[in-house]
């Protein structure tokens, strides 16, 4: 039985959950340190903070079970989706946003997919597993290339 289709949490599917939104905060220091020049963080630091809160609140909705994972997950999906459409749309002319405003936009998405599924008659995590790596990998890529333009500036 893979993480994804299990009917429990287990410890590594926690740990996973939570390795997550502490991934999105790294993305987000580096962002910071890379945009220095590129006008206010503020946005940033909100997504550093949901996104703390997030890793925490996940580990304990995973006392409760799926559904809880599942709203906790999507409730964070929505908020950091829309500081970084947020974000990356007030950045566009700085060059290499597509990434960030792509990502943003599905984890709005899918964050309402997340809550939706969580009241289904039998909750499971697949969506949320499918949704982490594109979006880690979306973020991280528009970080990289933030960087590069804030230097070449």
């Amino acid at each position: 039985m893979t993480i994804a289709t299990a009917k429990e949490i287990g410890p590594l599917t926690v740990a996973l959950f939570v390795l997550y939104p502490l991934f999105d905060v790294g993305a987000a220091i580096y962002d910071l340190r890379s945009t220095r020049l590129a006008g206010s963080p503020a946005l940033l630091y909100v997504n550093i903070a949901v996104s703390l809160i997030t890793a925490v609140g996940v580990g304990v909705a995973s006392a409760s079970g799926i559904p809880a994972v599942l709203r906790v997950w999507g409730a964070w999906a929505i908020v950091a989706g829309l500081v970084q459409l947020i974000v990356g749309v007030t950045r566009r002319k700085m060059g290499g946003q597509w990434p960030m405003i792509i990502s943003g936009g599905i984890s709005v998405l899918a964050g309402g997919s997340f809550i939706a599924g969580a009241s289904a008659a039998d909750p499971s995590l697949t969506n949320a597993a499918g949704y982490a790596i594109p979006g880690a990998i979306f973020f991280l890529i528009a970080a990289v290339r933030l960087g590069r333009a804030a230097k070449g500036n």
